[in-house]
């Protein structure tokens, strides 16, 4: 079985929504990392000195190669990456290895169609 990493960087606005959406794409489960920081194109803005900067989430999913194009897609889509400026972003990964999967594999396996190795 292959799989790939789904990696997303969200605001909280957005976080619950994406993690229902990558499940129901076919993600069996997934990692949150609070209190991220980051910057885009533009620097996050200053009042009186201060950083005005919105709470962040670091969300990653390791999923079959066979439902990654469509998680991806999915969590993109509610989580309005492409149409809300600092809305998030996410990127897939190859995995060479992995380990501590096997409930994950066998609930892989029952959904795939035989034929796949």
């Amino acid at each position: 079985m292959t799989f790939k990493l789904i990696v997303a960087f969200l605001p909280d606005d957005h976080l619950d929504e994406v993690l229902k959406a990558a499940r129901a794409a076919g993600a069996t489960g997934s990692t949150v990392i609070t209190s991220a920081r980051g910057e885009g194109l533009e620097p996050e803005r200053r009042f009186l000195g201060l950083e005005v900067t919105s709470h962040r989430n670091l969300a990653f999913w390791l999923v079959d190669e066979s439902v990654a194009v469509d998680v991806l897609a999915r969590i993109a889509s509610v989580g309005c990456f492409e149409t809300e400026r600092g809305a998030g972003i996410a990127c897939q990964i190859d995995v060479e290895a992995a380990v501590g999967l096997m409930r994950q594999i066998k609930a892989l396996e029952s959904r795939i169609p035989s034929g796949r190795d």
